[in-house]
């Protein structure tokens, strides 16, 4: 019932394909989304998720992420608001559909930035995104970028680096994604990411400059 009330409710939903964004932390998705809204600005919306968790430095709320407390956001996943969610390390995450609809209403291409759980949410809707796995070349480098961060404390990067190497080897599921990208240089795989996005956008602007 929940899911097909989430298809009918995305069938509503005008504008362009979005683009879901997964891959672990420490891959680089965040880097290559900037460069992405850098280069076309005015094309592409970031939806904004939803989390419980505390907000890092130099984060801001509406921006980097919606941050509510659990209590908040069990209930609107009960009332059906979310297309997906997720727990990760004590923490909920998750899309709402608000989120998604702000974004397409614009005639822009929303971006999703969510876990290997949410694809798979994704996947049982009507949404119909175009599929993009980020992920590191090796585990080596992906425990090195996230230490050089220095924000983790050593329990929640070990913790990251098991779920990575869970994520690593679920990305190869034949049929996931549409596209794997393996990060190892920066320009290099946004060239790639770029070359996948391009019938859409420009579907975009020869939407807004017709």
């Amino acid at each position: 019932m929940y899911v097909r009330f989430i298809s009918r409710f995305l069938s509503a939903m005008a504008g362009p394909r979005p683009v879901v964004m997964s891959g672990p932390s420490g891959a680089g998705k965040s880097t290559l989304l900037k460069k992405l809204l850098k280069e076309f600005d005015g094309v592409f919306g970031f939806s904004v998720s939803h989390t419980t968790r505390s907000p890092r430095p130099g984060e801001e709320d509406g921006k980097d992420y919606h941050y509510v407390t659990r209590e908040v956001m069990q209930a609107d996943v009960a009332k059906g608001e979310f297309l997906e969610n997720a727990e990760f390390s004590g923490n909920m995450y998750g899309t709402s559909k608000a989120a998604v609809q702000a974004v397409q209403a614009k005639n822009l291409i929303c971006i999703l930035d969510i876990d290997m759980q949410g694809v798979k949410n994704i996947k049982r809707t009507d949404l119909n995104p175009i599929y993009v796995s980020i992920q590191p070349p090796s585990m080596e480098t992906l425990e090195k970028r996230l230490r050089d961060r220095k924000t983790e404390s050593e329990e929640s990067l070990q913790k990251r680096l098991h779920a990575a190497k869970v994520d690593m080897e679920i990305s190869k599921e034949p049929g996931l994604f549409d596209v794997l990208i393996i990060n190892d240089d920066l320009d290099l795989a946004y060239g790639k990411l770029k070359d996948a996005l391009l019938e859409e956008i420009q579907k975009v602007r020869d939407t807004n400059n017709s």
